[in-house]
């Protein structure tokens, strides 16, 4: 068994554009910086929960992905942000959701478990606890970039000329909405669900995941999705596994998709490849579900299996170079 850290930073369809290979190299850069950062932990000794919590605070630190700085917007051109951390081996976990002032989603998220009686703090309960605790608050306008006012533009046009969108109502926002050369991206960003996550496994054989997300482009104001629902899209038990989880939030809350993982191997005998492999191409899909997961057992197997066209992912072993991914393999 060795330590092994896996994180991905969402998942979806592939960019209208061709991908521009800098950037590509710009997004392989930020996910191996991120994992040789949780690796380091690990390899100081350092515990799941550490690894996983170092992980996700230097995804939503990286304006690439849809958490943190560079949080998606809502449909009224607000953040708000949800995070959740569990730990495998005392079955602990903390949650919050629809917050706007905390800069690290998931330190708060871990906050809760370690210093409440508590499992899920929402709202303005959420950030008086974090001021309570001296959590790192920031201004609204800290997560906020041009490429995500940009998409809630083109989010808006497309709702207001009868396109589906998750957005109520009208455009708020001004301009003529663009797409400049697509963004270039790997991931179409107007087709990605944009969750972030880790799961670790420690040298001590305990296990541990953490998600955090900005939710979805436009989306009514006060939807939370399955990032911050312990069992749904978070999810770590040492007997079993941990599974952090990114894609369609109501179809995952719906089929409790990282429990449901979990479940299968302890009362099924199913391989963490065979449960993570059934939830997401049998279960999921049953009821409209896309996305993506990462999980790890406990004898440091790991899982990336995701049923869209790309996924941002990667895993680092102990004492070997990371490794990360966005096109099938």
């Amino acid at each position: 068994m060795k330590p092994v850290v896996v994180i991905h930073g969402g998942a979806g369809a592939v960019s209208r554009g061709t991908a521009s290979p800098a950037l590509e190299h710009e997004y392989h850069a930020a996910l191996q910086r991120i994992l040789t950062s949780a690796q380091a932990v690990l390899a100081q000794g350092g515990s799941a929960l550490d690894a996983v919590s170092v992980a996700v605070t230097g995804l939503e630190d990286c304006p690439y992905f849809n958490a943190g700085h560079g949080a998606v917007l809502t449909s009224d051109a607000t953040h708000e942000l949800d995070a959740a951390i569990m730990d495998g081996a005392t079955l602990r976990c903390g949650s919050i959701a629809n917050v706007h002032h905390v800069r690290n989603p998931v330190l708060l998220a871990r906050m809760v478990m370690e210093r409440s009686r508590h499992v899920f703090f929402v709202g303005e309960g959420a950030e008086r606890f974090a001021r309570a605790n001296g959590v790192t608050l920031v201004e609204r306008d800290y997560f906020t970039t041009p490429a995500r006012l940009e998409q809630l533009r083109r989010a808006q046009h497309e709702a207001a000329d009868g396109a589906d969108s998750d957005g109520q109502g009208q455009p708020i926002l001004a301009g003529r909405p663009t797409r400049p050369a697509d963004s270039n991206e790997p991931i179409d960003p107007d087709r990605k669900f944009g969750t972030v996550g880790a799961v670790a496994l420690d040298a001590d054989g305990n296990l541990a995941a953490a998600t955090s997300t900005g939710g979805i482009t436009n989306k009514q104001v006060g939807r939370v999705g399955d990032a911050p629902v312990i069992g749904a899209g978070t999810y770590a038990n040492n007997a079993t596994c941990a599974v952090s989880c990114t894609g369609t939030g109501e179809m995952y809350i719906r089929m409790v998709a990282a429990y449901d993982v979990a479940a299968r191997m302890q009362y099924a005998g199913a391989t963490l490849a065979q449960a993570a492999d059934a939830v997401m191409f049998e279960a999921l899909p049953s009821v409209g579900g896309k996305g993506g997961l990462i999980a790890v057992d406990q004898h440091g197997n790991i899982a990336l299996p995701f049923n869209t066209d790309r996924m941002y992912r990667g895993y680092a072993r102990l004492g070997e170079h990371p490794v990360t991914e966005i096109y099938p393999t």
